[in-house]
């Protein structure tokens, strides 16, 4: 309860924190258009221009990084129209203030500012109709739209950010406006206005049969309609209903394996959605996609056929779902570790709670928050099943550890991160030990988003192993080292580029960065398999070609973009990390790793308090015991602990004697019939024993 009290101040304090700021500049902004109404009466030409350009400033800042606040000033009545007119129309009253009414180019100006802001508002007009016509009532990917007249997608150069694009026009007016001063030519100002005005007809006419093609677009019902008959046709009986942000798009991600594994075991699996910003964040699969926003259209779809619904995330939009009978609902998180989130008391409005092993049977009943045994399904984690077993003595001609901390949380917990107390001390001592190791670090991408201390640690933690490989270069044995295997680097190198290369190609296919929703929608109603395929095997030969290209002497940092966890979990002989189910992932390796007791709890409370951390070394925050542990490396007798994580592993992920695959399809079955009334609820385990405390370490 701490916990998610902290987290909700933190959140609270960010949030107030951005809308300060984006109050400050809004109000920056109303105060230059005030300037801009003095300047133009005094006169004050040269502080007209300056007030102008910091008016254009400040708005664009709001367009680039405070959208809300462009929407609450829209709901005030001074939106993008309202000031791009006042700061426009000014202009003439600074003409007219300097004496210009008989002027040419006043009355040049008096014309050509009623056009733009009429040529805007055509624009306007036009982009928002385009957008709201070819706004479908769902987003799909792999179910056919055949019969639908869905047109190609419009040049989304002239649609994008239409606010900026006017604002844009806005600086030409005053580049004009300061031409003319420059030059004390006043014909400059028409001129500005003409390029503005000739910019905004230019864009409104090549939209023209965009909208033409628009306003033939299938109706909402007409649309809802065809995906009703061929939700019919295809009656999907597993359904993974997926809802959460951007930054969430993983916990779905990681399922969609299993889910084409069920369709190749004869299940009709797919994949509902919420949120259509979601969908582009999805890894390509050959699953049927269906994102709904619309709870009102989701309740009436033809979902009569599902029996079982599977959740990886507890967010509020599951009761839209959730409210559907004759279903088998599931919780299968996106998972496994002691943290809170493992133990969520909305839980229990679900049919059954699917848990990796034994630990988490056993969390859900210490929690007691209302989850019964019976309730409970142990399926193991099939997104491990591909990692590798291999025994902890390098095959390498150096030991490599994995240092993988997780990010600081939304609290000053000394637990949640090694990276604040001990990051530096564990690199440090790894890097300038006696016994030769490579470092691979990879950082939590979260890493410093609360807590500008984690992200100087961070820092200084690259700047230590670029150190060290600058050290390692110079150094005749990793020099010999370097130019044994520098040809074959050298081809890794261009193999890697040659595999990065076709991965963009082979994603810009599938999901075009270029076409919106609809047409999108439409090209992926017949999915390609080959191209998904290609996509995964260049994928997994970029991931071979990327260690090949680098020395196995090399520290390396590894980021977004680079090797997945699970393949830093193939090369590593060492983990060193905090209580996460990164840890609870790795056991699977039988490999050994380490966790650090920065809340110096003491190692017997630390391994009470932390399932995980049964099986595990401890070191404090100064990391004293490093140089212990990595002799250790290169001789596995001193390994006292991998009984134990044998032990474990079968305790935090179940039985090794049957994949996590099978498991979780049988308990799809299961869940199938159970929704049929073709089954009874599983029964728990008898007899199993809970794990014993390991009080040994170093």
């Amino acid at each position: 309860m701490r916990f998610r009290a902290a987290q909700a101040t933190q959140l609270k304090r960010r949030a107030n924190a951005t809308r300060l700021r984006g109050l400050a500049v809004a109000l920056g902004m109303t105060a230059a258009l005030a300037g801009l109404l003095l300047t133009a009466l005094r006169p004050e030409p040269v502080l007209f221009v300056v007030v102008g350009i910091a008016s254009y400033l400040a708005e664009l800042y709001l367009h680039l990084n405070e959208p809300l606040m462009m929407r609450r000033l829209g709901q005030l009545r001074a939106g993008v129209t309202l000031r791009s007119v006042l700061r426009t129309a000014l202009l003439l009253v600074l003409m007219a203030r300097m004496g210009l009414t008989d002027d040419a180019a006043y009355l040049q100006a008096a014309v050509l500012v009623p056009v733009l802001l009429i040529l805007q508002t055509a624009y306007s007009a036009v982009s928002a109709g385009i957008r709201r016509n070819r706004t479908l009532p769902v987003v799909t990917r792999n179910i056919p739209l055949d019969g639908l007249p869905v047109s190609n997608t419009p040049p989304l150069r002239l649609l994008r950010k239409p606010g900026q694009r006017l604002l844009h026009q806005e600086l030409t007016v005053l580049v004009g406006a300061a031409v003319a001063l420059a030059t004390q030519d006043r014909f400059w100002i028409p001129v500005g206005l003409l390029a503005a005005a000739l910019s905004a007809l230019l864009t409104t006419v090549q939209l023209v049969p965009s909208l033409r093609r628009a306003l033939r677009f299938p109706s909402r019902e007409a649309v809802l309609a065809h995906v009703d008959h061929w939700l019919g046709d295809y009656r999907p009986d597993v359904v993974l209903y997926f809802t959460g942000s951007k930054d969430s798009a993983y916990q779905g991600n990681m399922w969609l394996e299993s889910l084409a594994d069920l369709a190749r075991r004869g299940h009709r699996p797919m994949v509902v959605m919420r949120e259509r910003g979601l969908v582009r964040s999805l890894d390509p699969t050959t699953v049927p996609v269906l994102c709904v926003p619309s709870a009102t259209h989701l309740m009436n779809m033809e979902l009569g056929s599902v029996r079982l619904a599977l959740y990886p995330a507890n967010v509020g939009k599951n009761i839209h779902f959730l409210r559907i009978p004759k279903v088998t609902h599931v919780f299968i998180g996106h998972g496994d570790s002691d943290k809170l989130a493992s133990v969520n008391p909305f839980s229990k409005v679900y049919d059954e709670v699917w848990v990796a092993g034994r630990a988490g049977r056993d969390r859900y009943a210490l929690a007691d928050v209302g989850v019964r045994d019976d309730e409970i399904v142990e399926v193991g984690r099939p997104q491990l099943d591909a990692l590798t077993t291999r025994p902890a003595v390098t095959t390498g001609p150096i030991p490599t550890v994995l240092y993988a901390p997780t990010w600081e949380g939304w609290t000053d917990d000394p637990g949640n991160t090694s990276l604040l107390l001990a990051g530096e001390n564990i690199v440090r001592r790894l890097l300038a030990g006696d016994e030769p190791v490579r470092v691979v670090y990879k950082p939590h991408p979260f890493t410093g988003i609360r807590d500008p201390k984690a992200r100087g640690v961070h820092e200084r933690i690259l700047r230590m192993i670029a150190r060290a490989n600058e050290t390692r270069a110079g150094q005749d044995r990793w020099r010999e080292a370097a130019a044994a295997d520098a040809a074959a680097r050298a081809h890794a190198r261009a193999e890697e580029q040659r595999l990065t290369e076709e991965i963009t190609r082979i994603q810009s296919e599938l999901a075009d960065e270029e076409l919106d929703d609809a047409q999108l929608s439409r090209d992926s109603g017949h999915p390609d398999g080959r191209l998904s395929a290609r996509l995964a095997e260049a994928r997994a030969a970029h991931v071979r070609v990327y260690w090949q290209a680098r020395g196995a002497w090399e520290h390396l940092v590894v980021e977004a973009g680079g090797p997945h966890l699970y393949d830093c979990f193939d090369q590593a002989d060492l983990l060193i990390s905090d209580i996460s189910s990164v840890v609870s992932d790795f056991i699977c390796t039988l490999k050994p790793y380490v966790l650090t007791d920065t809340a110096e709890l003491g190692v017997e409370e630390f391994r009470a308090q932390n399932t995980a951390a049964r099986a595990a070394y401890i070191l404090d925050s100064g990391a004293t015991g490093m140089p212990k542990l990595v002799r250790m490396l290169t001789r596995p007798e001193m390994d006292v602990l991998r009984p134990h994580r044998l032990d474990l592993r079968e305790y935090l992920l179940g039985p090794g004697s049957q994949a996590s695959a099978e498991r979780f399809a049988e308990a799809s079955r299961l869940g199938i019939a159970r929704a049929a009334g073709k089954a009874e609820p599983p029964a728990a385990p008898d007899g199993a024993e809970h794990l014993p405390l390991v009080t040994q370490g170093m």
